[in-house]
């Protein structure tokens, strides 16, 4: 992969986050039912008809995890300054999504009557932004290595 085809993959990686960030926060002025399509656990549903706390709570908090996401796939990629621990953040990151997008995949081979569609595409989804975070990173450092290699030589 070449290295503009990897800050692709990181940037669109960002966009991912960016916009499950942005669509979380939605469910504080939507309420219940878009805590419901999001597949929030029922207590954060609960939450949002009553009105508590609670569920604002735990969504801007959520939120905050997917513009970490987005700012580190932003770092990864040149667009903005190198955050600490990048390496350590990407890779992590992008192992958490790829197993966040293999375990609806792997429980709906074993059991597909019990896990419907929308579950289906989140996973698909998640696997997808792990993905490109790994091999757009991967192939950036590949890069940067060997061109650190010309050089010395």
């Amino acid at each position: 992969m070449n290295f503009r085809a990897s800050v692709i993959c990181l940037i669109l990686a960002a966009i991912i986050s960016f916009g499950t960030a942005f669509a979380h926060l939605a469910c504080i002025p939507i309420g219940t039912q878009c805590y419901a399509a999001q597949m929030a656990p029922e207590i954060i549903i609960e939450s949002a008809e009553q009105g508590t706390y609670l569920a604002p709570l735990v969504t801007i908090f959520v939120s905050a995890i997917f513009v970490v996401f987005g700012l580190y796939s932003l770092s990864g990629a040149g667009v903005i300054r190198k955050l600490p621990l990048l390496k350590f953040g990407i890779y992590s990151i992008a192992l958490l999504c790829t197993i966040r997008g293999v375990l609806p995949l792997q429980f709906w081979l074993r059991y597909p009557d019990e896990i419907g569609s929308t579950a289906i595409i989140y996973g698909v989804g998640w696997l997808f932004s792990g993905l490109l975070l790994f091999f757009g990173y991967y192939s950036i450092q590949k890069s940067a290595y060997n061109k650190n290699l010309k050089s010395d030589s």
